[in-house]
């Protein structure tokens, strides 16, 4: 497991962008979010492009921060699901505001959004 951070911080940015630091966190809570309950698999590929090694990582830290639930249920082979945290479903409602802003940036750009396979 990675070290707990704890601070000392600024300010209570610094202290979410903690939390949140990585490329892919924030997508993985936006995974989780628009899809509720997921095996690693499934959010491997609702993730194109991130390594099961970063993968690992961040759901071991967000899972340390109280934000993502994982269960592990005894079977053979195991099967390990992750959920998003009372906590992790209000760090989303607190990114609303962003998303929405980065929306409107991808429409101000004229950039492309990323199409998941069905």
């Amino acid at each position: 497991m990675t070290a707990k951070r704890h601070g000392p911080y600024f300010c209570g940015i610094d202290a979410a962008m903690d939390v949140l630091g990585g490329k892919w966190k924030v997508l993985i809570l936006w995974e989780l979010q628009e899809n509720g309950v997921r095996r690693f698999g499934e959010l491997r590929r609702g993730l194109p492009g991130v390594s099961e090694k970063m993968l690992i990582q961040h759901l071991r830290e967000l899972e340390e921060d109280g934000i993502v639930r994982r269960e592990v249920f005894p079977e053979i082979p195991p099967r390990v699901e992750y959920e998003l945290t009372e906590l992790g479903s209000a760090l989303n409602a607190a990114l609303e505001p962003l998303g929405a802003w980065g929306r409107a940036r991808i429409d101000r750009i004229g950039a492309e959004r990323v199409h998941l396979p069905a």
